[in-house]
């Protein structure tokens, strides 16, 4: 279709005739491929909490190998089955959970947001509150399994908020952070400021990435600088199992830093689609002349294609008003893509309903989100 082949004979004659049929039928042919793919989308989350529990075991048996290699020589200690027991009653909890969750993904479903993409604040402070939930563990079972009444002041000394002021502050405002960017998102798509394209299923990419498949800055930092972090917290309790990992002031800083990066992030990212101007679109050949009903007009401007609606299931949603009729935006394949719609222009026709006279020229996006209103003049 992209070259031209495979055209009806009775539409082969007329451009325009032509454009509609390939059109039609790639919007019936995606819409099939799309249905398929949220059936997949759905299947795939079903089957996913038997992953995160084989993935959340697996984790507990990488930590007893590595107790057991590294008390080679040291010897068995409270401490060490402390960590083991925390590790297994957290397992517990997470397959439990899971198992609750089977159809939403599992384990993973608390850090899917509502477009059905992992969120990368909630996924961060997940980390860090399964972290805390795992050290405060270790202290208790050390906790029980202590006969020596100063043993006992010790441990409950470990608690101390002098002692993990670091891990709480940076714990804080990692999930103020995610609550926040919860009802920032979703103020912004209410109020058209920001367009929200629902994806067929999570994926481990969209901790790093935009909804269009892009990196982001915002995201990529914080998600490295808070796993650095995690990763310095996760060492210090293994050395130093009888208190809260006490983070220094200048990591748990750097963590609030990339927070407030990603924060800005959130707030400066989208913004509301808009119509600069609308012309004739002119071939090679024709004339210059007004805009009639049955010529093609090109609207120019940003954002008519929304991130992560660059499929054809999502292109074919888009709608120009035009006066009181609804045109549905014509697709144009062409070799890797589409040529029309793009993000800054549209092509579309003036249907013969039209009346002539000045009318309004508006367009909807994939997502919902309406443009401003550019007053055209249409003659006969």
């Amino acid at each position: 279709m992209a070259s031209g082949r495979g055209l009806p004979a009775g539409v082969a004659h007329s451009a325009s005739a032509s454009r509609q049929w390939i059109s039609d039928e790639l919007t019936q042919s995606a819409d099939l491929v799309a249905e398929r793919g949220r059936l997949e989308g759905a299947a795939w989350l079903a089957r996913l909490w038997r992953y995160t529990a084989y993935a959340v075991w697996g984790g507990v048996g990488v930590l007893l190998l590595a107790q057991a290699l590294t008390a080679i020589g040291a010897g068995w200690t409270a401490a060490r089955t402390a960590g083991l027991v925390a590790a297994v009653v957290v397992a517990g909890l997470l397959t439990g959970a899971a198992w609750l969750h089977r159809s939403r993904g599992g384990a993973l479903a608390p850090v899917i947001g509502e477009d059905n993409r992992l969120s990368t604040s909630r996924a961060v402070a997940g980390a860090w509150v399964l972290f805390v939930v795992y050290a405060v563990l270790v202290l208790v079972g050390q906790l029980a399994a202590a006969s020596a009444h100063g043993r006992r002041d010790e441990l409950i000394a470990g608690l101390e908020l002098a002692r993990g002021a670091g891990v709480v502050t940076v714990v804080a405002v990692v999930c103020g952070v995610a609550v926040l960017v919860r009802r920032v998102v979703g103020l912004r798509v209410l109020g058209q400021r920001l367009q929200k394209v629902r994806a067929d299923r999570p994926r481990a990419a969209d901790l790093l990435t935009d909804d269009a498949g892009k990196g982001g800055f915002a995201d990529i930092q914080y998600v490295v600088i808070s796993a650095v972090a995690l990763v310095f917290a996760a060492v210090r309790l293994a050395r130093r199992p009888a208190q809260l990992p006490d983070l220094p002031w200048g990591l748990a800083l750097l963590v609030l830093v990339s927070a407030g990066t990603y924060l800005a992030g959130k707030y400066a990212e989208g913004g509301r689609p808009v119509i600069l101007s609308v012309v004739r679109s002119r071939e090679a050949g024709d004339l210059d002349a007004p805009i009639r009903t049955g010529d093609d007009i090109e609207i120019r401007g940003a954002g008519f294609v929304p991130p992560g609606a660059q499929a054809a299931d999502r292109l074919s949603r888009m709608v120009v008003r035009i006066g009181a009729v609804h045109v549905h935006v014509p697709l144009v394949p062409v070799a890797g893509g589409f040529s029309n719609p793009m993000d800054a222009l549209l092509t579309v026709p003036v249907p013969v309903d039209v009346e002539p006279g000045r009318v309004e020229v508006q367009v909807v996006t994939a997502a919902g989100v309406e443009t401003n209103r550019y007053a055209i003049d249409v003659t006969d």
